[in-house]
């Protein structure tokens, strides 16, 4: 066992929030202290928009080439940032419970999405975000943003803009959730992206540690491993990548898995959704992600069947 575990992370107070939660636990887990790595992502650097950098692995690429090198024994990425293909020599060794996956309009005045007057300015780097909004409110005006939360916050707070939407999760582990007193947009009419809520902790495929290795199983959460895993075949059975305007939420209820996914146009002006519930055999990880990716699967087909690929950018996404 290594004198210390060293996590790797994007350098962001979110990803340090989060980070340090994960961090916290593996180390009492293990018996060993654990040092916080801070890297610099080309995603962290760059003032253009997401879908203009391609989001998928925008923020992931640095962290993993920090992994691969040596640098530190595992980094933590938030799921629904995470390149849905398998990167050679790592692999994700453990999904920890996942955190609320809606999201959140914060908005001035007390605004919610239904009362924001006509022709407001809400703020998203998002396509998927940016098209939810089109689809609901064509009449307000999306104003495409960049930065941190409390930077995003700022612009609403100062005037700039009447509303930004953002992610709980975030909201809730930076503890910001009273900010703006956001309004929770329900999963059933606003899906949001696959993975979100979640994270993922990545290791080099050849680490042997048993110790560190009996941490990361403890810490792993099944029910958060079967649901984002049909949410993100979603997107790899489209060729999709996690800037693409989709949407998807997966829960187990009463012994089934169910999975709703819809793609969007970026303007808004059309959408299709596709539904499918399994059963799993059991609760064992084995059976749980079986019936994952067979959810996956029948949605996906039906979404392209659906005409999904004629007006939403998918393939070359990814």
């Amino acid at each position: 066992m290594s004198a210390v575990i060293r996590v790797g992370t994007r350098g962001s107070a979110l990803a340090l929030a989060q980070t340090t939660a994960v961090s916290n636990r593996l180390a009492a887990l293990a018996g060993v202290p654990v040092e916080i790595i801070p890297i610099t992502t080309h995603g962290d650097t760059s003032r253009e928009s997401l879908s203009s950098l391609g989001g998928t692995g925008v923020f992931a690429s640095a962290l993993r080439e920090s992994l691969l090198a040596g640098d530190c024994d595992l980094i933590v990425h938030s799921l629904k940032d995470l390149p849905t293909g398998a990167h050679p020599g790592l692999v994700i060794a453990a999904t920890p419970k996942r955190a609320d996956a809606r999201d959140a309009l914060c908005a001035r005045d007390g605004f919610t999405l239904a009362t924001l007057p006509q022709g407001a300015r809400v703020g998203t780097g998002s396509p998927r975000r940016a098209a939810q909004l089109r689809t609901l409110r064509p009449d307000l005006e999306v104003v495409d943003i960049r930065g941190n939360v409390d930077t995003r916050l700022g612009r609403v707070a100062e005037g700039d803009l009447d509303a930004v939407v953002l992610a709980a999760a975030g909201l809730g582990r930076l503890g910001r959730l009273d900010a703006l007193a956001p309004e929770l947009l329900d999963l059933s009419a606003w899906p949001t992206a696959p993975g979100q809520g979640a994270l993922a902790i990545e290791v080099r495929q050849d680490q042997n540690d048993r110790q560190l290795t009996g941490a990361l199983a403890a810490i792993n959460h099944g029910g958060t491993q079967a649901t984002t895993t049909a949410e993100r075949l979603v997107l790899a059975h489209l060729e999709a990548g996690c800037a693409a305007p989709i949407g998807a939420t997966a829960v187990i209820d009463d012994g089934l898995l169910f999975l709703t996914a819809t793609v969007y146009s970026p303007d808004g002006t059309r959408k299709v959704t596709s539904s499918h519930a399994a059963t799993p055999e059991s609760h064992s990880p084995r059976h749980l992600v079986e019936a994952a990716e067979d959810v996956a699967d029948r949605a996906a087909r039906e979404l392209l069947a659906a005409g999904a690929a004629d007006f939403a950018p998918l393939k070359g996404t990814s």
